[in-house]
């Protein structure tokens, strides 16, 4: 199976910043893949994981360790109209705040892997917690651990 040429940033956010990261690895990324989309979660629901792409899931946590308000019909959907996607790889980009929510930190995110893995999708590395309590900037932490992401989920799909 050839690897996909398309890399697709679902994002999921209340503040923008999780936009952010996805607008700038969109631009910092752009020579390792032949094309990067970027779409909010607004409104999607399971049928956006159709297509033929590596998906990374970048999101933030809300409130209690919620997804944020624009990602909940898509996280619902993976939930109310389940179906198997073993034919998914992804990554997820977590953000949160570690000194504020520590028993939640990064809960939005996790909570995207662990139902996308139960319905046999294939996450490639670890999930990336971008901690907001850490002083770094998400656009920067992001961009560099989506270059060798990228790197590592092309040449894994190359395998395949």
């Amino acid at each position: 199976m050839p690897a996909p040429t398309k890399l697709l940033i679902l994002v999921g956010t209340m503040t923008n910043t999780a936009e952010y990261v996805a607008q700038a690895i969109e631009m910092d990324c752009a020579d390792l893949i032949e094309s990067i989309e970027v779409r909010m979660m607004n409104g999607l629901d399971i049928s956006v994981f159709d297509g033929d792409a590596l998906y990374l899931l970048c999101t933030s946590t809300y409130g209690a360790g919620d997804v944020p308000d624009n990602a909940h019909a898509l996280y619902d959907s993976l939930g109310s109209q389940p179906k198997f996607l073993g034919h998914v790889r992804y990554g997820v980009i977590a953000l949160g705040d570690s000194s504020t929510h520590p028993q939640t930190f990064c809960n939005g995110g996790l909570r995207f892997d662990e139902r996308l893995a139960d319905l046999g999708a294939v996450r490639v590395g670890e999930v990336f917690r971008i901690d907001a309590a850490a002083g770094t900037e998400p656009e920067a932490v992001g961009t560099a651990w989506c270059r060798d992401w990228l790197a590592l989920a092309l040449q894994a799909e190359a395998k395949a």
